[in-house]
């Protein structure tokens, strides 16, 4: 059956937000944030979100935020 011509295909937009795990934190820039970036791209890809900005905490944290001014 045709599809009605007002019929419009939603697009999503989204961020990606990677926070470095205290577990991996020796490892200088994280493993743990590269690992993230892949599993997240790959998702956004597979489900046709628009991906339109990257978030990054490594190394930030609850108990060293106070430190930022």
């Amino acid at each position: 059956m045709k599809q009605p011509n007002n019929t419009k295909t939603k697009i999503y937009s989204t961020a990606l937000y990677m926070r470095l795990s205290r577990d991996d934190e020796n490892f200088g820039d994280s493993v743990s944030i590269e690992t993230q970036r892949t599993i997240l791209q790959k998702f956004a890809a597979e489900n046709g979100l628009r991906v339109y900005g990257e978030y990054v905490d490594d190394g930030w944290s609850g108990t060293n935020f106070a430190e930022v001014r």
